[in-house]
């Protein structure tokens, strides 16, 4: 008894680490998916999926990025949290991150300045503030730009990641631009950066055919309800049933009768119609 008691904890405790496994990396893909189409191509770009020798994608296997520049620097990753077994950042101010004791493990980017012989720490990027963007829509082809941001008592931060597509490896990041007060950003040159092309043809009903399926659907519906409206409310069996019956049953000679009228309008009387008259003279 006991040691069935243990093999259904064992159970559970697997299915709820699978489903937990299964949730954060269907959370993680959708965040850095981004697709368009253009000219008869759909271009999707899936930055957290796998690759031949990136089994993680654009994901930093050591759990984040780090760019030092001068007296700056900057801790980020892509399309999920930051994760430290090593090298964490150890700053002032790291309360909306993780706090001191797992300061960077609360966001997805952090930067760090000297102030007053002190690295003091901001918040620039929380994961679930991600969005992905072309780069150029002109040429799908150079890549997407991976912005987060973060939303402060004092002052709103962000950070941007220019994704370049390169299919001979990972390059960088190695510089960081300041663009304002709190915004910055970096180039990262990475496979995952390039788009998963489809080449279609452009097809379908257009306009036209679009409101005729509409029509035909609402036609189903009505002959649909009014069956059954008439075969269990008014208890009418066979084809009986179908209502309007007469009307439909007479439409198709009502559509012959008015294409010949229409027909006779527009050629005029019929040779046999003129040689009936014959002339008078006086």
């Amino acid at each position: 008894m006991v040691i069935g008691n243990e093999s259904r904890r064992l159970l559970l405790l697997l299915t709820i680490l699978f489903l937990t496994i299964q949730l954060r990396v269907s959370s993680v893909t959708g965040l850095c998916e981004h697709s368009f189409t253009d000219r008869n191509k759909l271009y999707n770009f899936s930055l957290a999926s796998p690759l031949p020798r990136f089994p993680h994608g654009i994901l930093s296997e050591d759990g984040f990025y780090k760019v030092m520049v001068n007296d700056t620097v900057l801790w980020f990753q892509l399309c999920d949290g930051m994760i430290f077994n090593h090298d964490p950042p150890r700053c002032v101010g790291c309360w909306d991150c993780g706090g001191p004791s797992h300061c960077g493990m609360g966001c997805s980017a952090l930067v760090s300045k000297k102030a007053g012989g002190y690295q003091v720490c901001t918040t620039i990027g929380h994961v679930s503030s991600t969005n992905v963007s072309i780069i150029d829509e002109q040429n799908p082809y150079k890549g997407v730009i991976v912005r987060m941001s973060s939303s402060g008592k004092e002052r709103n931060c962000s950070l941007s990641v220019s994704i370049i597509c390169d299919s001979t490896g990972v390059h960088g990041p190695d510089s960081v631009e300041i663009l304002g007060t709190c915004d910055y950003a970096t180039v990262l040159r990475h496979p995952s950066g390039c788009a998963t092309i489809i080449s279609f043809h452009e097809g379908g009903f257009g306009w036209f055919g679009t409101l005729m399926i509409i029509i035909i659907c609402l036609f189903g519906a009505y002959l649909l309800a009014g069956t059954v409206y008439r075969f269990f409310f008014l208890r009418i069996r066979g084809i009986e049933a179908i209502p309007n019956l007469d009307f439909w049953a007479s439409l198709p000679h009502r559509t012959q009768s008015f294409l010949s009228s229409l027909v006779r309008k527009f050629r005029g009387p019929s040779a046999g119609q003129r040689s009936s008259y014959s002339p008078v003279n006086f």
